[in-house]
């Protein structure tokens, strides 16, 4: 998939699980977004390769568990702004986007021709399920559609206090 649709996709998912914990919607989204941007780019900036005209992904990350270990790779330095905001739903919602940063770009990434990596008799095999191509218009719009639903739920069904906000 595209990187921008990783981007929406992500986004979608972090802010949908942090509306369910946290009560601070500006947080939330900025955190969701830092998150879903950083962690995104580094799994494609450190899992693609050049091998001659092409770029191949690697199992450097573009495995299920070390796609959580880069996720939190990213989130983890952000558990120093605790100090700054001193909350529970805070640290919990740093760590909830860690986890999952990383499986959300591989749940996306499996629908690709390449799809992701996984171990078999102590050598690595692709496992893709659809076989789309990364710039699928498709398979890029109907992923977005649905990280912009997540968005769009995580917004109604929220258990933020906006008349704090807005009397």
């Amino acid at each position: 998939m595209k990187l921008r649709t990783h981007y929406v996709f992500s986004l979608g998912l972090l802010y949908l699980v942090d509306s369910l914990v946290s009560n601070d919607p500006f947080y939330s989204i900025m955190l969701a977004i830092i998150i879903s941007v950083v962690g995104n780019n580094l799994i494609d900036s450190l899992g693609h390769e050049v091998k001659g005209r092409y770029i191949a992904r690697s199992p450097r990350t573009h495995t299920f568990y070390r796609s959580i270990l880069w996720g939190l790779s990213i989130s983890l330095p952000l558990l120093v702004l605790y100090y700054v905001f001193p909350s529970f739903y805070f640290t919990l919602s740093v760590a909830l986007d860690g986890l999952l940063v990383g499986p959300s770009h591989m749940i996306l990434d499996i629908f690709t021709e390449r799809g992701i990596y996984r171990k078999v008799n102590g050598r690595w095999s692709r496992v893709a399920l659809a076989h789309f191509s990364y710039d699928n218009p498709l398979a890029n719009g109907l992923a977005t559609l649905l990280g912009v639903l997540m968005l769009f739920a995580a917004i109604h069904y929220h258990n933020y206090d906006y008349y704090h906000y807005f009397p």
